[in-house]
């Protein structure tokens, strides 16, 4: 079994329609969730979400990887080393 780390997603919504279903996937991991902070950048229209995650890091993946396959939306994670 892996370890356990802890990570911050950076996830930004350029299309605000994929909101809902980026609200789902984080629901469906809400488990792993420490903190999120959301920020709606209305004048460029964009969405920007920091989530604070403590998991092990296939199931970070797991979470980045279905978030990266929504249309319109981008993530990236920065997992930490122990």
């Amino acid at each position: 079994m892996n370890e356990k780390r802890i990570a911050v997603a950076a996830i930004v919504i350029d299309d605000l329609s994929a909101a809902d279903e980026v609200n789902h996937a984080l629901h469906d991991y809400n488990d792993i969730i420490i903190g999120r902070m959301g920020i709606p950048y209305r004048e460029r229209g964009v969405s920007v979400i920091s989530v604070t995650l403590d998991a092990e890091p296939d199931k970070i993946s797991s979470l980045t990887g279905r978030l990266g396959q929504i249309k319109g939306v981008s993530v990236k994670a920065a997992i930490s080393k122990k």
